[in-house]
């Protein structure tokens, strides 16, 4: 009994854990729709913060290419595709890496912040951040 109780403690502070975290599954909407039209996982590699697309939603567009993006990301697949790149930890924010919007292929500029344990901020810029675009992913179930 002390075994189970003890081990269901540990699950329920792992999971307590990880919802204070930026680290994790999100949902992302479309912003014209307000629909969730992407799952985003977050996660850490060396200290610093990426995301990739993990779930596109809309069955039909499970292919859909990155026509829009350049570089080295030009006609991959969005679905699997990393669209944060490089936030470091600064304080209650992570910052000084960028964002790709695979809709139009710009990259911006970002910083996130975790507003509640199920509310991520991402701000989007060019130059200072007072130029840009905030969005606000809600952690998925």
């Amino acid at each position: 009994m002390k075994k189970l109780l003890t081990s269901c403690l540990f699950i329920a502070l792992s999971i307590s854990m990880n919802a204070q975290t930026i680290f994790g599954k999100w949902n992302s909407k479309n912003d014209t729709t307000g629909e969730i039209d992407s799952v985003i996982e977050v996660y850490q590699e060396k200290g610093k913060a990426y995301a990739k697309v993990v779930q596109v939603m809309d069955p039909k567009r499970q292919d859909v290419l990155c026509d829009l993006c350049e570089g080295s990301k030009k006609g991959q697949k969005i679905l699997g595709m990393n669209i944060l790149d490089g936030l470091e930890k600064d304080g209650d924010e992570w910052s000084g890496g960028t964002i790709l919007d695979p809709r139009n292929g710009n990259v911006y500029k970002c910083y996130i912040l975790l507003e509640n344990p199920n509310r991520l901020k991402i701000r989007g810029y060019i130059g200072i951040s007072l130029f840009g675009k905030t969005a606000y992913w809600e952690r998925a179930e």
